[in-house]
């Protein structure tokens, strides 16, 4: 099965606004999301930031919605309380009943002067509360690698997890950026096992330079979006693509073009799928806009 298949795939054409970027002109992001849907309310967070007066990514929001567009924020985490220099993207998960239920909030966690990043947690009972939940590093990296990014997903039947991590090699100096997805699975969501890589950029292609998966689009066949770009210029700059799993790795769908907005610099990233009841999908993007910042967008397809 491959992406020119699906009647599902997001475009800028018809995205509604969710969060503005926090201040006009490159560098102003809202975006980075995740999104799940559970009793027929969506919960959203995403990452904030404001290069000029804060530098980098500042906080992570948490809200919640009735009809998926409009929301109200009931907690943020700002990055001195995890005492990192930036976040980025975040996961939020409700817990299986089976585990005790409740919600834990994962975070991407920069490391203060350097290319190094790491996966924190925090855990309570309702995502009101997850700033003062109970915190810990999930992932910690190493000197060798940065690690970022997580997509995460839950079967509460079977109690398995699994995660598709970002993971940048930090063993050339001025190449940090490049990118890789490696699988790993748990049985907690927080003691994880790495599976391998299952996704690179491809050779002389649009996303020579990396790969990160961002949505898992079905399971039966999996299929995923993904970030994807050129180049070390294009950095903050992904286009997104299609990739199926062979049965050992993902595999991007070479006749499905790169998904980009319209304006500046092309971006269209860090999407988020979440499926209705009604067997459409609503994803949520953050895309650039005519002056250079990022908004973060949602539309149903």
């Amino acid at each position: 099965m491959t992406a020119t298949v699906l009647p599902f795939l997001p475009s800028y054409d018809g995205a509604e606004l969710v969060v503005p970027a926090p201040g006009s002109g490159p560098g102003n992001w809202a975006g980075a999301a995740s999104a799940v849907l559970v009793d027929g309310v969506f919960w959203l967070t995403w990452r904030n930031r404001r290069p000029l007066t804060d530098g980098r990514g500042v906080a992570v929001s948490v809200a919640r919605s009735e009809d998926g567009v409009s929301f109200e924020t009931v907690a943020e985490v700002h990055r001195d309380q995890l005492g990192c220099e930036s976040l980025e993207r975040p996961v939020l998960v409700s817990l299986p009943e089976s585990d005790g239920g409740g919600w834990r909030l994962y975070l991407s966690c920069a490391t203060w002067n350097s290319k190094h990043w790491w996966v924190d947690s925090l855990t309570a009972a309702t995502p009101a509360e997850l700033p003062s939940g109970t915190r810990r590093v999930v992932l910690a990296g190493d000197d060798h690698t940065a690690v970022k990014d997580p997509v995460i997903e839950v079967d509460a039947v079977t109690g398995v997890w699994q995660m598709w991590l970002c993971c940048h090699p930090l063993t050339e100096a001025g190449h940090e950026d490049r990118m890789t997805t490696r699988w790993l699975t748990s049985t907690d969501g927080l003691a994880w096992e790495d599976q391998g890589e299952v996704l690179a950029g491809r050779p002389g292609a649009w996303d020579e330079r990396g790969a990160r998966v961002t949505t898992v689009l079905s399971h039966d066949p999996l299929v995923v979006l993904y970030d994807g770009r050129p180049d070390a210029a294009s950095n903050w700059y992904e286009t997104t693509g299609v990739a199926h799993w062979d049965g050992a790795r993902l595999v991007p769908d070479p006749d499905q073009p790169p998904i980009t907005s319209p304006y500046a610099d092309g971006a269209f990233r860090y999407a988020s799928a979440v499926r209705l009841p009604d067997g459409r999908t609503r994803f949520y993007v953050e895309a650039a806009r005519p002056d250079g910042a990022h908004d973060l967008v949602t539309l149903v397809r």
